[in-house]
Order: C-alpha cells, then sequence, then structure tokens
C-alpha cells in the first residue's frame, strides 16, 4: 500500500484487539500494520485467558483514512477480533486542555477575609489611587489573552470561534509549560475589525500582553497596527513575528554549518503572507543577499501589474535580477528555500538545481512543500515543522520566552530589536560545537531555550541601544503589510 504522507502522532490510533493466544498472533499484528504504512508505538497486553490475549495495539497513520485502511486490514486478519478504535488526538481533548487553579489556599476565615472581603477592598482602592499597582497586585503582572476569531484556524480556514478553541487552548498550554505565562483562550463571535479592536481594547486592563492567533489577513495586520496604537502592553501577533524569529534563529545556525554568510545568499519565499513577508523583513534587515517572493501571482517582479501595496513594495525591493518566471525556476541556483505556503510544490529534482550545499525549510503542516525525504537527498540541510522530522521549525521555540520577557521587562511594546535577540539567543542555545546538518535548532523541550530568550528579550526591552544594528536598511522603517494569502505557519 502506497502512503505519500508521513505517519504522525496527530494520527495516532489505539486499537484494542482480541487474537488467539497462539505465539504468532501479535507478530500477525504488527506486521499487517507495517504493511498498511502504519508506525507501531505501543503494544500492550491488557487481558488473557487459556485462548485468547487481549491487547492495546498503538500507532501512529498518515490521517483518518489511512487510519481507517488499517483497520480494515486487522480486522481482514483471521482470528481478529477488532473490538475498539480510539483516536487518540480526541481523547486527549476531551474536557479541554486547560484549567485554573488557585495560587492561594483559602483554609482558613482569616484568609478568606483577606483573599476576598472585606480585605481585598483596600487592594482595589490602592489600584484605583495608582493604576500602575495592578501589574503588581494582580494577575495581570503574568497574563496574556490570547486572542482569534476563527478566521484562518491552521492551514484549515475560516472554522470560526469555536472551532478555533481547542488550538487556543494548546497556545494557552504551551504558554504555561514553556514560559510560566498564564495565558487564556479569547475567541470572539465577530470577524468585525472595528468590534474586534474595541474588544481587545476593552478587555486589555486584565493582561500584560496580547497575542493574536489565526486572524485571517489582511485584517489581522490592521488589527495588530491599531491595538498597539491603543494599548500600553505588547501585542504580538505570533503567526508572523514567531515564525520570522524561529527562521532567523534556523538560518543563522544552517548557515554556519554550511559555511555561507547571509549577505552572499540567494533566497526564495514560498508564500508572501503573513509568515512570508515577516520572514522577509527580518532577512532584508539583516542584510540578506537577494530574495525571491513567490505567491498565487508567481515570482514579485518589478512590472507586475494588479499588486496590493505590500507586494509592490516586495516587488520594488527584492528579486534584485526581476525574475519572472515559476517557483522550480527560481529555486534553480538559490542557496536557501523557505517554504510557508501550501504542500507538494517541488520536488527532489527541482532541489538538486539548486545551489551547492543547499537549505530547504519546507514548513507548511502538515504535508511540507517538498517531500522532506526527498529533499534530504540533495540539500545539505532540511527542516519542516513536523516532529517526527529532524530540525523541526516550531513557534513554541520563541513565543513563550518572548513574552516571559516582556512580561517581566513591564514592555509596553513589541519591538524588532526583541525579535532579533530572540533570534540569536535561540540559535545560541545549539552551541557552535554541537550544530550539525541535523541539529540547527534546540529541541522544543530544551529547558535552556525559554530563559534564554526570556533574558535576550529582557535585555532588548530595558536597553534596545544595547541590541546590535541590522546589517541594512532595505527601506522606510514600516514596510507595509500584506494582503491576503495562503500561508501555513509552523
Amino acid at each position: 500500500m502506497a502512503i505519500t504522507r508521513l505517519p504522525s502522532a496527530g494520527f495516532s490510533i489505539t486499537i484494542r484487539i482480541a487474537v488467539p493466544a497462539d505465539a504468532s498472533s501479535i507478530g500477525r499484528l504488527t506486521t499487517s500494520v507495517g504493511e498498511a504504512g502504519a508506525i507501531v508505538t505501543a503494544l500492550d497486553v491488557v487481558d488473557s485467558d487459556p485462548t485468547h490475549v487481549i491487547v492495546d495495539l498503538t500507532c501512529d497513520t498518515a490521517d483518518a483514512g489511512h487510519a481507517d485502511q488499517v483497520v480494515e486490514a486487522l480486522t481482514a486478519l483471521d482470528g481478529v477480533d477488532v473490538r475498539k478504535v480510539s483516536d487518540r488526538t480526541f481523547l486527549l481533548h476531551l474536557g479541554g486542555k486547560i484549567e485554573v487553579h488557585s495560587k492561594v489556599g483559602l483554609r482558613t476565615r482569616d484568609e478568606l477575609s483577606r483573599a476576598y472581603t472585606p480585605g481585598v477592598a483596600r487592594v482595589c482602592m490602592a489600584i484605583a489611587e495608582n493604576p500602575a499597582d495592578a501589574r503588581r497586585l494582580t494577575i495581570k503582572r503574568n497574563t496574556v489573552a490570547v486572542v482569534s476569531d476563527g478566521s484562518a484556524v491552521l492551514g484549515l480556514g475560516n472554522l470560526g470561534p469555536a472551532a478555533s478553541l481547542p488550538v487556543m487552548e494548546g497556545k494557552a498550554a504551551l504558554f504555561k509549560r514553556f514560559g510560566g505565562v498564564d495565558a487564556w483562550p479569547v475567541v470572539l463571535d465577530t470577524q468585525d475589525t472595528d468590534e474586534i479592536v474595541a474588544i481587545v481594547k476593552a478587555i486589555a486592563p486584565a493582561y500584560g500582553g496580547i497575542n493574536l492567533e489565526d486572524i485571517a489577513a489582511p485584517r489581522c495586520f490592521e488589527i495588530e497596527a491599531r491595538l498597539r496604537e491603543l494599548l500600553d502592553i505588547p501585542v504580538f501577533h505570533d503567526d508572523q513575528h514567531g515564525t520570522a524569529i524561529c527562521v532567523l534563529a534556523a538560518l543563522t545556525n544552517a548557515l554556519r554549518v554550511v559555511g555561507k554568510q547571509l549577505a552572499d545568499v540567494r533566497v526564495v519565499v514560498s508564500g508572501a503572507g503573513a509568515a512570508g513577508t515577516a520572514i522577509m523583513k527580518l532577512l532584508l534587515r539583516q542584510g540578506v543577499g537577494d530574495i525571491i517572493a513567490y505567491d498565487r501571482q508567481g515570482a514579485l517582479h518589478r512590472g507586475l501589474t494588479g499588486l496590493n501595496p505590500a507586494w509592490q513594495w516586495l516587488a520594488e525591493n527584492t528579486n534584485r535580477d526581476n525574475y519572472a518566471g515559476d517557483l522550480a525556476g527560481a529555486v534553480r541556483g538559490a542557496d536557501v528555500f523557505i517554504g510557508v505556503s501550501a504542500p507538494n510544490l517541488l520536488t527532489g529534482d527541482d532541489v538538486a538545481t539548486m545551489a551547492k550545499d543547499a537549505i530547504v525549510f519546507a514548513l507548511a503542516n502538515p504535508d511540507p512543500e517538498v517531500d522532506p525525504r526527498e529533499a534530504r537527498k540533495h540539500a545539505a540541510i532540511v527542516a519542516t515543522g513536523r516532529s517526527d522530522q529532524p530540525n523541526q521549525i516550531n513557534n513554541v521555540l520563541a513565543f513563550p520566552g518572548v513574552f516571559r520577557g516582556m512580561l517581566d521587562a513591564h514592555a509596553e511594546e513589541f519591538t524588532e530589536e526583541m525579535a532579533i535577540a530572540a533570534a540569536r539567543a535561540i540559535a545560541d542555545v545549539v552551541g557552535e560545537d554541537k550544530i550539525n546538518p541535523t541539529v540547527i535548532v534546540p529541541s522544543v523541550f530544551d529547558s535552556r531555550v525559554a530563559p534564554a530568550v526570556a533574558a535576550a528579550v529582557r535585555a532588548a526591552a530595558q536597553n534596545p541601544a544595547a541590541t546590535p544594528p541590522p546589517a541594512a536598511d532595505p527601506g522606510p522603517a514600516d514596510l507595509p503589510e500584506v494582503a491576503a494569502t495562503a500561508s501555513a505557519t509552523p
């Protein structure tokens, strides 16, 4: 059976099966799963008697349809009784993934009198007299709102607020796990820009930062810009800035491995949406040799008509040789390919035409722009957004530490200096003596990452002048934002 997509823990299933109690039964199960293209990750005996054994077989599959094929293959085996199939992802989400815990015991009347009435009234009056004390005396000092309208959920499109909630819960769990930040989902039943801005402005007093998530372009850009003007707390659109930070960190180490300088390389970016534009901004600020931006309109170049202002700016300030062909032609001779777009846009043969010691970041999820197995036959370094492949470029490397640093510094805004500092911190965690073609970024579970990023961001917030300036300034201080386009964020 040919399976083109890679099996993943995101489509893991556990199958309860009764089989005859003979020496070959278990082997037949695992062989059948392997022949169906899935990966067995666990096999547990849950009960037995003289004639039968009941096992729970857990395996990773490629998608829901593939999972059904695996079950069908097992059901077809002689003597096998498939009793129950459980989707482990849905099981994990039962009842939600986060909850609230009190930091105080409230075990006695004395504690209740101080935590609530009458003692709490004194704290309320203190904040009324000095509003800045809210950071010191309330949850504001460590709390972030994860705000979404459900209009661009992962790569799935406009699913609405209720369907976006599992993603926002997951984001909140990651904030707590990796940054010690208390985050809470705020999903809004409106997709009107003015209403979203007004709602977030109204709830902002309870939070020390705003993380915008899965809001469709171009609305997300206006919302972020307006909230930054209105609020005295950082507003951070992770689909843009978190992705750009992680890509810059990974590229920094990848270039170290292959012995190239950023100023000397030509980069092709597939996807000139939220993530792609933010990536290109950081690379341009850091003095990249050249960039070709590619999207639905093709390669953005001078003379291309009907472009929105953001794409027009990119056409005028990138693509030095004014290339106007297809994506396969764009990567020919290129040093770096960065994909934040859609699956299966390139082949291994396309990667073979890139420059010597090519770098490929194929970050569309769950299926990359090029099969990483094929890309590795020709490129020196390959990275994806997948957790089951080497060099996973994932935003969790950035946003928990970025917000931890901003909250600790009582920052009022997120800045480019913070982004550069965060990227350098992530890259440096690996260590120049440790990096190699399969290790250009630290593991998302590396306990050093978030503290290092937080320290770098805190320093940049407290002393922006200490952050080394970018290598080159490509144009105006505020580049125009991009209009709607398809992109995929790790």
